[in-house]
């Protein structure tokens, strides 16, 4: 299935628009990359485990909206949009939604 952040896709014609498809998904941060975290804000530097629970938020919420999208009977999903938060107390779960409008392009 194409998954695409553009209106439309160049060299195809949407035949049909079946509707806005949404995934989301919230993942907990632990406590042992919390403390790294930490020391690298610290020292400088990038944090490894959050940036991994990072791209595995955004491909759980992708996946889940191709999912749904498939489901309806759509080939691809036009104009995505990721949009992150922190959520729970402190902003200790980070939650990653994903959504765009499904579509059937010949």
């Amino acid at each position: 299935m194409l998954i695409t952040t553009t209106p439309q896709v160049e060299g195809k014609r949407i035949t049909k628009y079946i509707g806005l498809v949404s995934g989301e998904t919230i993942i907990g941060a632990n406590f042992f990359r919390d403390i790294f975290a930490g020391i690298r804000d610290i020292v400088g530097g990038r944090s490894g485990s959050y940036e991994k629970v990072l791209r595995e938020a955004k491909e759980t919420a992708v996946y889940e909206m191709q999912q749904y999208a498939a489901s309806m009977g759509a080939n691809a999903v036009v104009g995505v949009d990721l949009d992150y938060e922190t959520v729970g107390s402190g902003g200790s779960m980070l939650m990653v939604t994903a959504s765009g409008t499904a579509v059937v392009i010949e």
